[in-house]
C-alpha cells in the first residue's frame, strides 16, 4: 500500500438510499456495485457498513453481505416514534471511527438527507476529505456543497437510465441520441451552448487560479478546483472519460493550451493564446454596443446591457473569458477605457457610456 493511498471508510442511510434509488429508477433494484466500483477508483474501502431496519430489505440484506458490507440493524419500535435513529447512529459511528482510525482519509457518506451537513463540517473539520452519494431528485441542495465530492448514484457507470430520472442540462449533454418520448420531456441544448457553458468552467477556475498562484497551472490542481467548487462536477456527465480526455477536447477548440509539464500524465493548462483575440472582440462589442444604445436613448444601464450584447452576438459569455460576472467584465471593459461607468443611487445601477473608440 502506497503513502498517499486514501483510505475509505462508507457509510450508508440504506433507508435513503435505497428507496430513492427505487423511486427515481421506476422500482428497479438498488444496486450496490457501481458504488463499489466508484470508491475502487478513488481508493482503498477499508470499513462499509450500511444502517437500516433490515426487516424491510430482506433481498437488500442478502446482497449487501455479500459485498462486505456491515449491517447495522436500527429497529422500528412498536408504539412509539423513532426520530432520526439511523442518521443519529451513523453520526455518532462516523465520528468515533474518525477518532480511533487516524489512518482513514475519506469519509463517504451514502445519503441525500441535510441532516448529515453538519457531520459533514465536522469531518472536515478534522481534516478528512468527505464524499457524498445520494439520488439526485431525493437530495437536499444544502448537502452536496458542504463536501469535497458529490456522486449521485444515477449517473455511476453501470446504472441503467430511466426516463423517470430527472435531468439537469451537465448530464445531458453528448449523450446518446434521443427517442422522441425523450426530446418532448427533456431539455435540448444547442452544441455551441454546451461548449461555452463547458469552456466557461473551466476558464474560470483557472483564471482564478493564475491570480492566486505563482507558478504554472496543473491538470490535477485545476481539477481539484473544479471539485471544491461544484463537488457534484464529473467530466463523465459531460461524455468524457476523464479529465484530461476533456481538457484535449477544449484544447482542440482553441479554448485553453495544454503543455508538457514535470510530472508525467499531469499538463500544465493555460488559456489558449489565440483567445486574447476573442476577448478584444468581446470588448470591442461591449463599447460598439454602448455607443449605438447611447446614440438611440441615451447611457444604458448595467442591468440590461448583457441582454443587449447577446442580441448582437447570442453565443456571447463573459466566462469564458475567466471573468466570473457580466460586472467584473464590465470593470475590466472600464479599466481598458472601453466604457465609463458611474453609480446612479437612485436606481441602484450602473449607468454605462461608450470611451474611446480603437486608435483614438
Amino acid at each position: 500500500m502506497t503513502n498517499d493511498e486514501e483510505r475509505i471508510a462508507l457509510f450508508l442511510d440504506y433507508e435513503n438510499l435505497a428507496i430513492g434509488a427505487r423511486e427515481v429508477l421506476g422500482g428497479a433494484v438498488f444496486d450496490f456495485r457501481p458504488i463499489a466500483d466508484a470508491l475502487a477508483e478513488r481508493g482503498r474501502v477499508v470499513v462499509r457498513r450500511a444502517y437500516a431496519d433490515w426487516s424491510s430489505f430482506e433481498d437488500d440484506r442478502r446482497v449487501l453481505t455479500r459485498n462486505h458490507v456491515e449491517l447495522i440493524e436500527i429497529p422500528q419500535r412498536m408504539g412509539a416514534v423513532r426520530k432520526n435513529a439511523a442518521d443519529i447512529k451513523m453520526a455518532v459511528d462516523a465520528i468515533e471511527l474518525c477518532f480511533e482510525r487516524d489512518y482513514i482519509t475519506t469519509f463517504v457518506l451514502g445519503t441525500g438527507d441535510s441532516d448529515f451537513t453538519p457531520l459533514v463540517h465536522k469531518l472536515r473539520e478534522l481534516n478528512r476529505r468527505v464524499i457524498g452519494i445520494g439520488v439526485e431528485a431525493s437530495t437536499s441542495a444544502l448537502l452536496p456543497p458542504a463536501c469535497d465530492e458529490f456522486l449521485f448514484y444515477e449517473r455511476l457507470e453501470g446504472i441503467e437510465p430511466s426516463k423517470t430520472r430527472r435531468t439537469t442540462p451537465a448530464s445531458t449533454r453528448r449523450a446518446r441520441p434521443k427517442t422522441e418520448d425523450e426530446v418532448v420531456e427533456e431539455p435540448v441544448e444547442t452544441p455551441s451552448f454546451e461548449d461555452a457553458d463547458l469552456g466557461a468552467l473551466v476558464t474560470r477556475t483557472l483564471a482564478g487560479l493564475e491570480r492566486s498562484m505563482n507558478g504554472p497551472v496543473r491538470a490535477s490542481t485545476l481539477k481539484r478546483t473544479i471539485l471544491r467548487k461544484d463537488p457534484t462536477f464529473n467530466e463523465a456527465n459531460y461524455g468524457f472519460r476523464a479529465f484530461g480526455e476533456l481538457l484535449r477536447h477544449l484544447a482542440e477548440r482553441g479554448v485553453i493550451e495544454l503543455r508538457e509539464g514535470s510530472a508525467p500524465g499531469d499538463p500544465e493548462v493555460d488559456f489558449a493564446a489565440t483567445g486574447a483575440g476573442d476577448e478584444e472582440a468581446a470588448f470591442e462589442l461591449l463599447r460598439s454596443t454602448v455607443e449605438r444604445l447611447t446614440k438611440k436613448s441615451g447611457p444604458p444601464h448595467l442591468s440590461g446591457l448583457k441582454t443587449q450584447l447577446r442580441k448582437q452576438q447570442p453565443d456571447f459569455s463573459e466566462k469564458k473569458f475567466g471573468y466570473g460576472g457580466f460586472l467584473q467584465f464590465c470593470k475590466a471593459g472600464r479599466a481598458r477605457g472601453v466604457i465609463d461607468m458611474e453609480l446612479d443611487k437612485a436606481a441602484d445601477d450602473y449607468v454605462v457610456r461608450p470611451g474611446a473608440a480603437p486608435g483614438d
